[in-house]
């Protein structure tokens, strides 16, 4: 798609409302009016075949041939029957850009018509919003080609979304909430633009420097990761907030693998948004906030908050809040208080929080917010206000404004209260400063201020370099163990996929009979495990199918107790012989890695605590394929059970670099096989720092 078609999406020089209509309340007379009322400077064709001389006080067109004159812009607001036809129509003119807000695709069943309006869009280059969409509105060239009620006011927020409900509810609250808009766009059903697209536009745009997304799905996962990837590289980092809707587990029950049961279509979201460094927002409340924040605030230098309040509760609530969010409360320096301490009671704390008591008037606040702004190891500032009976509300409002525009830190205000402090957070909000009507919610606020300053300063181009991978081998063992259809490939068979791979394994073979167990054990001459092979046994330990500790002279005897064991508690599966494995080292921690296919995003990878605990405690952490060894790193860190890895009473520390390589290990073994739709390494026994991992137990399951 030329991005000269993109943009005359949202800076056209001529549009054509197809459907205009004399009759207020239909589709085609609100997008025209809309248009007209909203200021739009270019030329206006009202087309309708049934319309003569003029509607709403423009020339009317049988159809756009008979403009003949350049159009731009085309928006539909006729029957779905008739799009694709005046949309080749148009094509043919050199139309660059359409916006069909007609309905009746995708939506309702109606697949082919969808088609052929890509088709179309395609063969033509047309840049295509919709179809079944609210329209676009751009404040940039005051365009409203919407049949949304109102015109936002203009300002450096692009916003995208995929509900047109969702766009008229931001745009009704917009004005209350003290936000303006570059451009704003419903996207529908996303035949031919997308997100991906779309938010290259927006992070190109010189206009918008906040982007903010309400999605159901992403059309294109692997090519917008790819599109924020290289903006960031390039220095055109700008903040991403999404809400993203439908948190709940889908078909995980169903899954045949630890990772399928632990992977819902929520968790492969976090992992993508985290990875390309978009901002998730859990709650409408939470996404208004954090936009208006960065609308609103200059990017902070570092994690150092300071408070100042007039009361000593919500001050330590807030502190507390601030801490759980990662940021630091520092005791400020001596200089820094002793500049307050002429200002304030004998009473007051000057160390932070700074307590101004609850008689504060807004020349105490004045005070405190100047000489606490202007020192050099503060980093942002949370300024809370509860109402007593002394409190300048309006005043400490416009000491706020006032000092926000003499520091280059983000300041967030807390009013604490209903009626009475709203004029102050009406003041505010009119004036642009971020306000919210608790601590915490400042605090998650600038938690996420800080945390995109810091992911903007370390972009990483890192891959990892795995070695001792012999893929051929690999892919060889991999169709050999799926010949015949089968699509579970259990242990023995994917130990052997994996050890090619580079994943330290342990020696293992699969004997048949009560002879080759003895054998076998005694050429290993070591205490060895013995684990039932059977496609249709998935957790071996429940079925009885797991002996521990066996010594070659009992190898035969324990075969056959085996055997016995899991035919009375599995009498209705194949059994196909027993696998012998070496005992593993002593010492160290079971996780568990893990590969599932996500339908939308693709392969998420998978690490947590492993063995029996897995399930029990659910600590794991995904990501999307292929990762990085930051991602990895990032994976890791994010676990409940991280200090494990670091040492935890005395015990040693983990092998950490060994976990990561097998990270990557996975990330590229299954970018390069990505027939492979479920995988478990379950588990992986992470030895002590310097010693490696060894792969205890693997499944691997394939698909289309």
């Amino acid at each position: 798609m030329e991005s000269s078609n993109i943009e005359a999406v949202f800076n056209p020089r001529s549009i054509a409302v197809i459907g205009a209509s004399r009759e207020a309340g239909r589709l085609g007379y609100d997008v025209l009016k809309n248009l007209i009322d909203g200021g739009f400077a270019g030329e206006l064709y009202p087309i309708n075949p049934k319309a003569e001389g003029e509607i709403l006080g423009k020339v009317a067109y049988p159809n756009i041939t008979a403009v003949g004159a350049p159009i731009d812009l085309v928006v539909f607001a006729v029957p779905a029957s008739v799009v694709a036809g005046i949309l080749r129509e148009a094509g043919g003119l050199g139309v660059r850009a359409a916006i069909v807000i007609t309905a009746g695709f995708k939506e309702i069943g109606n697949v082919a018509g969808e088609e052929e309006l890509k088709a179309i869009a395609k063969e033509y280059n047309i840049a295509l919003i919709g179809p079944n969409c609210l329209g676009v509105i751009s404040a940039v060239s005051n365009m409203n080609a919407s049949f949304a009620n109102s015109m936002p006011k203009r300002g450096k927020i692009g916003f995208l979304s995929q509900s047109g409900a969702v766009c008229t509810a931001v745009l009704d609250s917009a004005e209350t909430l003290g936000v303006g808009f570059s451009h704003f766009v419903s996207t529908g059903n996303k035949a031919v633009l997308d997100e991906a697209e779309l938010l290259e536009y927006f992070l190109r745009d010189a206009n918008t420097e906040v982007i903010g997304m309400y999605i159901e799905d992403i059309a294109q996962p692997q090519k917008l990761a790819a599109i924020l990837k290289a903006m960031r590289q390039a220095g055109q980092h700008k903040p991403i907030v999404v809400l993203k809707s439908g948190r709940t587990e889908v078909g995980a029950s169903a899954s045949a693998s630890h990772t399928g049961a632990l992977a819902g279509k929520d968790e492969a979201y976090d992992a993508f948004f985290t990875q390309t460094g978009i901002i998730r927002a859990e709650r409408m409340s939470e996404f208004f906030d954090v936009l208006r924040a960065f609308d609103q605030n200059p990017l902070p230098k570092g994690r150092k908050v300071a408070i100042i309040t007039n009361a000593g509760g919500p001050g330590v609530l807030a502190t507390d809040a601030v801490v759980g969010e990662g940021l630091e409360v520092p005791k400020l320096c001596t200089a820094t208080q002793e500049a307050i301490v002429p200002h304030v009671p004998a009473a007051a704390s000057t160390a932070n929080p700074v307590d101004l008591l609850g008689d504060a008037p807004a020349e105490r606040y004045k005070q405190a917010l100047q000489i606490v702004g202007q020192d050099t190891e503060v980093d942002a500032l949370l300024v809370l206000l509860t109402p007593q009976t002394s409190t300048e509300i309006l005043k400490t409002a416009e000491v706020i404004t006032a000092v926000r525009d003499t520091i280059n830190k983000p300041i967030v205000a807390a009013f604490m209260g209903g009626a009475t402090v709203k004029p102050g957070v009406d003041l505010l909000t009119q004036n642009g400063v971020t306000v919210t009507a608790f601590p915490e919610e400042a605090a998650k606020i600038l938690a996420t201020l800080a945390t995109f300053a810091e992911n903007s300063a370390t972009v990483s181009d890192e891959v990892f370099a795995c070695v001792n991978i012999n893929n051929v081998k690999a892919s060889a063992l991999l169709d050999k163990a799926t010949a015949g259809g089968r699509t579970g490939i259990p242990e023995a068979e994917a130990v052997e996929i994996l050890s090619a791979y580079g994943f330290p394994t342990l020696t293992s073979v699969v004997v048949k009979t009560r002879v080759e167990a003895e054998a076998e054990a005694k050429r290993i001459n070591a205490p060895v495990v013995m684990k039932i092979v059977s496609d249709d046994i998935l957790h071996k330990s429940d079925a009885g199918g797991v002996r521990l500790n066996i010594t070659p002279d009992i190898a035969g005897d324990e075969y056959d107790v085996l055997m016995a064991t899991v035919k009375a508690n599995r009498p209705e599966a194949k059994l196909d012989g027993v696998l012998i494995v070496e005992m593993a080292p002593k010492g160290g921690t079971e996780v568990i890695l893990g590969v599932i296919k996500d339908p939308a995003l693709g392969h998420l990878i998978m690490v947590g605590l492993g063995g029996i605990y897995v399930e029990v405690l659910k600590d794991v952490a995904f990501g999307v394929a292929p990762i990085t060894p930051t991602d990895a790193r990032r994976m890791i860190d994010s676990l409940k059970t991280r200090m494990l890895f670091d040492g935890v009473r005395g015990g040693a520390p983990l092998d950490r670099e060994a976990l990561i390589d097998a990270l990557g290990r996975l990330s590229q073994f299954i970018v390069e096989h990505p027939e492979v739709i479920e995988l478990d390494m379950n588990p992986l026994l992470l030895l002590p720092k310097g010693q490696g991992a060894r792969v205890l137990d693997a499944r691997i399951i394939v698909g289309e």
